[in-house]
């Protein structure tokens, strides 16, 4: 029994993958339309969520890997939400605020992500069907995630959730205010999951990183219903 269900949960990653596949397609056509930065940030944020649970079905499905755990380090903790955040920087902010933010913060993210590939490896806690980025030998490397992701975490979720607070109060808003309510919860939900991989449960990552994509689709379907929505769904 206990074989079965954890075979189930480790084709979550490819369930969210192909989710993410058909997402980012949506939006890149919507960023060829429109040129606008947003869209390419949230575009370019979905397929790297989407790599990285590729990456994940890799390494459950087919077995573990330095490569493979590295990739998963990068396009999962460096770039699993921070993209998606960017855009929320350009939707909330001028233009001129958000290139500022990307000139500050990017090279920050390239050269963390670089720093993992030069990372020596502790082969002992490699797992044979489990990523952790506990392997990295330089494990300083470890303690910049959390700026990035705190970075992306406010103006992700603290800015679906302003968004959300602000259109509530406002007359026939209702559905902003639930679409970027079900963006906050959706973008919340893989930093839970990141919190109980570092616990050693990553199956749980799997299934809220999962259940995070579809409510940030939901979050941005509901958004789309809106006049003028142009601006206020991902």
């Amino acid at each position: 029994m206990e074989t079965q269900a954890q075979s189930f949960v480790h084709y979550f990653p490819l369930g969210t993958t192909l989710i993410s596949a058909v997402f980012s397609a949506v939006l890149f056509r919507k960023f060829l339309q429109r040129r606008s930065p947003q869209l390419f940030w949230w575009a370019f944020g979905v397929a790297c969520y989407g790599s990285g649970t590729v990456v994940e079905s890799l390494i459950t499905l087919g077995g573990n890997s330095v490569v493979l755990t590295k990739a998963w380090y990068i396009t999962g903790a460096l770039l699993g939400g921070y993209p998606l955040a960017q855009g929320s920087v350009y939707l909330s902010h001028s233009r001129k605020f958000g290139d500022r933010a990307t000139a500050i913060t990017l090279p920050v993210v390239i050269i963390a992500s670089i720093l993992v590939v030069l990372s020596p490896v502790r082969m002992e806690m490699l797992e044979a069907t489990r990523p952790t980025g506990a392997i990295l030998g330089w494990t300083w490397i470890r303690l910049i995630t959390p700026f990035i992701n705190i970075y992306a975490s406010f103006f992700l979720i603290g800015g679906a959730a302003w968004s959300a607070w602000k259109y509530f109060k406002k007359e026939h808003a209702g559905h902003r205010a639930a679409g970027n309510a079900f963006i906050a919860l959706g973008a919340l939900m893989p930093g839970i999951g990141g919190s109980m991989a570092k616990a050693g449960y990553v199956e749980v990552l799997y299934v809220l990183e999962f259940i995070g994509l579809i409510l940030i689709w939901i979050g941005d379907r509901v958004c789309s219903r809106a006049p003028d929505s142009s601006r206020n769904s991902v």
